[in-house]
């Protein structure tokens, strides 16, 4: 985004050994942020990562990896970020995974699955990146949704999906709430198909899949120091797509 500096800002994607997370890690490393690439189980497409955020003008960048279901996993990886390149000023909740099940044939084990990458990680980074930010009184998060997830989807595929995404913005804007008085902005980028999706409809607007830059500018937009009065906002990248049973 041109302007836009986060030179000297500390900055951690979840999930950006690779896809979106890649290419929201390698946005902020265009300006000037100290990245943090994290993975679970990609190590050599983080570090692929992190290689190329410094390239690309990074002036600091690190792999870590972490299980961002578990808390202790949580803390250590706040914790390798800290020490090697301060704290996490800026946090982008990218993980989720997804599970194209009719609700009625889906395991327990999957039903977890799908809470946990989405809602549980998201609570659990966002809680242990606080008090940094609540102490250092500047901080911006970005919890990546779904869009039409807050217009009540239904839908009986992808139900856990759904329903996760929709708890992610409720706590999106739960936390904008708590955090008004601490400098600290929590916002929302919900997309709707992006340019790696699994699978796409057999119609799309505007005829295309959000490319992975559409998406990067809302997110910059909100991490963006200046931007300190946008909070529990929402942004839906879908190209103006309204599904039929919303």
């Amino acid at each position: 985004m041109d302007g836009l500096d986060l030179d000297g800002r500390t900055v951690l994607v979840t999930g950006s050994g690779r896809g979106l997370g890649r290419a929201l890690v390698l946005a902020a490393a265009e300006c000037g942020a100290r990245v943090a690439v994290h993975y679970h189980t990609s190590a050599d497409a983080a570090a692929r990562v992190a290689e190329t955020a410094r390239d690309r003008g990074a002036p600091a960048a690190t792999t870590v990896q972490a299980d961002v279901t578990d808390p202790d996993s949580v803390d250590e990886l706040f914790s390798s970020v800290e020490a090697n390149l301060g704290s996490v000023e800026c946090l982008v909740n990218n993980v989720g995974d997804f599970a194209p099940v009719n609700w009625a044939e889906i395991d327990l084990e999957t039903w977890h699955r799908v809470f946990d990458t989405n809602l549980t990680a998201t609570w659990l980074c966002s809680k242990r990146a606080l008090p940094p930010m609540r102490e250092g009184r500047f901080g911006r998060i970005v919890n990546v949704g779904y869009a039409s997830a807050e217009k009540g989807l239904v839908n009986p595929t992808n139900f856990p999906y759904f329903a996760a995404k929709a708890g992610v913005l409720m706590f999106t804007r739960m936390l904008a709430a708590d955090t008004q008085d601490d400098g600290i902005t929590v916002n929302a980028v919900s997309p709707y198909v992006v340019e790696n999706s699994a699978e796409f409809p057999d119609e799309l607007p505007r005829g295309r899949p959000a490319w992975f830059e559409d998406v990067a500018r809302p997110v910059l937009f909100f991490l963006d120091p200046e931007n300190e009065y946008v909070s529990g906002e929402n942004v839906e990248v879908d190209g103006g797509w309204l599904p039929e049973d919303v």
